[in-house]
């Protein structure tokens, strides 16, 4: 999948909002993404950061517009945003604890048609030189080609982090959108994921980070936006929305920022 190129417009949103009855969870929201970037996206527990990447993933229903890679699509189904190049990881791992590092990434990175399936029942063991290769792309990407090998419980919990980002850059996309992908990692570990995103944004592919690892998100993001009950409140630069007073008050804290 061809990358677009850098600074164009990838994601969009334009007056978004997601209802449950009669909660807001998502407010009216206007979000860019451009090709190149890695933009965060925080706010306190509760804010809809997860349910906006539900919504534009297509788990949950949406208003307003969405549009990626030059369409619209909010009418469009989660499997064909994905086709589109939007993937997403998972706030749960959900590693394949019987399978290698390597066998995950190719679980993930099969591109299944109804042609693909009935082949599959006639040649089982068939499997394009494609989908190999896009798996050792992915795997040299973030660095853990030496783990290809090794079991799901044989790893750190840092490394199968990067394994779950592994099987959704193994198919390829033009933009993953990460739910809380740092949770549980030291502040050594978190600091090695942020390079290893960074790498990602290098071989062309943008990232919607939502973390609330502040070092995190503030080292590695080009951009921010902030949200307060599905509403957008500050967006810039990290050294712009770390000065935004409603942000430190409510948000990061003044010892946060230090």
């Amino acid at each position: 999948m061809t990358a677009p190129a850098v600074g164009t417009e990838l994601l969009s949103t334009r007056g978004m909002s997601v209802v449950f009855g009669g909660l807001r969870a998502v407010d009216d929201l206007d979000i860019r993404v451009e090709a190149g970037q890695l933009v965060g996206l925080i706010g306190p527990n509760g804010a809809g950061k997860t349910t906006f990447i539900d919504g534009i993933s297509g788990f949950v229903p949406t208003q307003g517009e969405i549009s990626f890679a030059g369409r619209r699509i909010e009418r469009a189904p989660a499997h064909k945003r994905a086709r589109l190049g939007l993937g997403r990881t998972w706030q749960s791992l959900e590693l394949f604890e019987d399978l290698t590092v390597r066998e995950n990434l190719l679980v993930a990175a099969q591109r299944q048609t109804a042609k693909g399936f009935l082949l599959d029942l006639v040649h089982p063991d068939r499997r394009s030189a494609a989908v190999d290769a896009d798996v050792d792309w992915a795997l040299d990407v973030l660095g853990i080609t030496d783990l290809a090998g090794r079991m799901p419980t044989e790893i750190s919990q840092g490394q199968r982090k990067l394994v779950s980002v592994g099987r959704t850059l193994a198919a390829r996309p033009r933009l993953i959108c990460m739910d809380e992908p740092a949770a549980g990692l030291d502040t050594s570990e978190s600091q090695e994921f942020g390079r290893r995103l960074r790498r990602i944004i290098d071989h062309g592919i943008s990232i919607l980070l939502v973390d609330h690892d502040m070092g995190l998100v503030l080292n590695v993001c080009d951009h921010l936006y902030v949200i307060e009950f599905g509403a957008k409140i500050a967006e810039g630069a990290p050294a712009v929305v770390t000065a935004h007073e409603k942000v430190k008050a409510a948000y990061l804290g003044e010892r946060a920022l230090a």
